[in-house]
Order: structure tokens, then sequence, then C-alpha cells
């Protein structure tokens, strides 16, 4: 503006930055991820229950950028050479950045990633290199003393755990935070309290180390991570956790949903008869060794709908029959019967709509042997191939994360810290599979 004073004109433009930069770790604010907890988005999209795109921007490899070598399978992350240096902490220096490429431009230095999971009652934090390997996976579970996982208190827990674990998948993977060459975190679905802890977490992390950041939809990154370490090549992924149950197939360049709980899922279900009864959290895995001492199968809802399922019915008819003076051990193998067989039915009738020959098995609850049987044992019948991830990466983790972040980063996904807000709705169908 004319006849401005140019110190005034120089503070403008100070404050004009500082607005905009990241919240110190642990700062909570009444912003734009408070404003998306209780909104319902209707996006309208292509094919089955499929909503748009999520806000990403899409780089080819632009001039001034290195493209690191892949390692393994993946393609290869782009990575800016000589990124500015952050305040406190030790950098590799543009010649020792150099040094990591041959003369033919080929890596000799591992892209790695970081990822923050915490979208419930875990928050954890991995390090995974470009050939999925798994240099740590560190978390930390809520264990509430009674009744269930309360939002907010989750979310301290996270915010008191976080760093520490930061310190210990570091000192775990052996590599200095200077070598990290991206963060990710998970953008949802989630409790929005526990969602904004690890955002601001990885928004903070990002900017210090001036690395890339990424948004992860937690659903497709229990999918990513199954086919990075099991070698699966295009499985149907039976998605059984706490909060989600789907059945999803890749199908014209989306993970689509296939069928779903209509209203609890099953984790939560199992948790909550567990609950009620007086066992204590998590349930799920007390109900299943209670199971295998259970005679007699009593009857419950068997509740599906189409290629969808419904568990509360299942979970108000158990609870009658225990307060009716039920054995516990009979209940815990009913309802493991019955839920298990409704899971193994619709995920056999996706695997024969789509016609494909393999099945993963993704989430906390998909560490339960008795589903891997009865699962296993659909697919044999079918001759067809199950994949079960160790039992670390089936639960809530941050090499996940880390991974569907790397695989994201390598197909030319970009993200500002704008586009970061969390998303307590992420439906596993609003994501763009450009990796694939």
């Amino acid at each position: 503006m004319e006849g401005q004073d140019p110190a005034e004109d120089e503070q403008d433009r100070y404050e004009a930055q500082t607005s905009q930069r990241p919240e110190p770790l642990g700062r909570t604010h009444d912003g734009p991820d408070d404003k998306n907890d209780d909104r319902e988005k209707e996006k309208e999209g292509d094919g089955h229950r499929a909503c748009g795109d999520r806000p990403i921007q899409v780089e080819e490899g632009p001039a001034g950028l290195v493209r690191h070598a892949s390692a393994g399978k993946a393609p290869g992350l782009i990575r800016p050479l000589g990124a500015a240096p952050c305040r406190g902490l030790p950098r590799r220096s543009d010649s020792a950045r150099q040094q990591t490429f041959s003369h033919a431009g080929c890596n000799l230095h591992a892209v790695l990633a970081l990822g923050i999971e915490g979208t419930a009652h875990t928050v954890g934090i991995g390090i995974v290199d470009d050939a999925c390997r798994v240099l740590a996976n560190v978390y930390s579970m809520v264990q509430p003393t009674k009744g269930g996982i309360h939002p907010r208190e989750a979310a301290n827990h996270h915010a008191e755990a976080i760093v520490p674990l930061l310190h210990k998948a570091l000192d775990v993977a052996q590599v200095p935070a200077e070598d990290l060459d991206l963060v990710a975190f998970s953008q949802g679905p989630g409790l929005g309290p526990c969602l904004r802890t690890v955002a601001i977490a990885a928004r903070s992390l990002a900017s210090s180390l001036a690395v890339p950041i990424l948004g992860v939809n937690h659903c497709v990154a229990h999918l990513e991570i199954g086919r990075g370490v099991t070698h699966c090549q295009d499985p149907v992924l039976l998605y059984v956790s706490g909060g989600n149950t789907q059945v999803i197939a890749f199908a014209r360049g989306r993970y689509r949903v296939f069928g779903e709980t209509l209203d609890i899922g099953i984790g939560n279900m199992l948790d909550k008869f567990a609950r009620e009864v007086g066992l204590p959290f998590p349930g799920g895995p007390i109900l299943e060794e209670l199971a295998r001492k259970g005679t007699r199968l009593l009857p419950l809802p068997y509740s599906v709908k189409g290629m969808d399922v419904a568990f509360s019915g299942m979970l108000t008819a158990a609870l009658a029959s225990w307060r009716n003076g039920a054995s516990l051990d009979d209940l815990a193998f009913s309802i493991q019967e019955t839920a298990y067989a409704m899971l193994t039915e619709v995920t056999e009738r996706a695997m024969a709509y789509v016609g494909k020959d393999e099945v993963l098995l993704g989430g906390g609850v998909a560490r339960n042997r008795r589903l891997g049987e009865m699962v296993g044992r659909m697919a044999a019948d079918r001759g067809a191939q199950m994949f079960v991830p160790p039992g670390d990466l089936c639960v809530d983790n941050g090499a996940m994360i880390a991974w569907t972040g790397l695989l994201m980063h390598s197909s030319g996904v970009r993200m500002s810290l704008r586009d970061t807000t969390i998303d307590q709705r992420f439906r596993t169908d609003e994501v763009a599979v450009r990796w694939r």
C-alpha cells in the first residue's frame, strides 16, 4: 500500500507467516479439526459406496528433486535434496546426502518413514523402510479401570505417551531423527480428541525435520501392511477391529466396501459383552480363552443382511442369556461361533462376486484363532489362500501408517499442513489408490 512504513509492512508479513505455523506438541485449540467432529460430509462418487477424492496434490517428479531408488518392491520416494535444516536438530549435510547416491543415481540409503497411529485406545509409532521392513513398532494402550474408552482420557494418554514412544522407536530402529524422510499419521476414522493429538504431533515433527507429511486412512493402512508383509497380491480383506467391520476389495482405483457392519464393530461387541459380565478390557482375548471351554451352542441372532452384518442384537441376546444363568463359557463359545460364521459367509460371498482367490485378515480381532480357522477352511474349500499378518501388525500400530504413507508419497500424493485436518468419518472408499 502506498505510503506505508517499510517496518510496518515487514511486521505484517511476519505475522502472516507465523500465524500459519504448526502448533507446539500438546496445545489444543478450537480450529478446523473441532468443527469436523460432528459434521456429516455428503459426497458423490463413482462405483459401489465410493465418495469423492481427498484434498491431495499429485506431483510427477519436478526438476530439482532427487528420486531415491527403491530398496524393495515399492516405487521410489521423492525428496528434496538438501532440505532446509531445522532448529535444534542435527541434519546430514548436503555433501553427506550426496554420498548416499552413486554416480548412476542409485540409492545407498533406504527411504525411511515414521508413522503415528492414534485413532482410538492405542497410540503407536512405527518406522518402516521402502522395502516394507519394519524397523520399529512400539505402542501403548489405554487401560481403563472401569467402563469403556473415554475419548478425552484416551487423548490425554496419547499426549503423555507419544514423546517417550518416539524416542523408543528411534532407539529400536537405531536411526537418528534427521534420517527420516517422511512423517505419516492416522487422519481418520477414529475418535476426534485422539486424532487431533496425533495430528498435532505429526505436524510438529514434520515441520521440525523439514520433511513431507501425509495423513493416512486407518482402514487402508491395515490392508496395505497386510499386503506388504504377507506378499499377497490382490486379496479380499476381512477387516475386523473394535470400531470397524468391513469386507473390502480393490476395484477401479479404490478399495471398495462390499459389506460392513450396520451397527457396531465386532470388537466393540465383544468388549461390551465382556465389560457387562465383569471382565477387564480388552475383553476379546479373554472371551477367546473362555470359548475353548464351552460345550453348548446357545441360540443367538444370526444377522446377515445381504453383504452386511449386525451385532447389536447378538449382544442383547447374549446378555439376556447370561442374566438368566447361562454358562459364561458356553456364551463365549456361542458368540464366537455365530459371529465368525456371519463374517465368513459375507467374506466368501465377496470373494465369489469379485473373483479373487486370496483373503487377508486385518484388525485386532484377526488375531483370534477361531476366526482364522473358519476363514481358512472356507478359503481352502474354494481353492484360495488365506493370509494373516503377525499379531503386532494386526492391532492398531504405527508401522502400518508409515508404510501406507510411503506408498502414497511414492505415487505422487502430497499434502500441505492445511490438508492434514482430521476426519472422524474418513471412509475406506474415499481414498484414491494411486499406487496400484
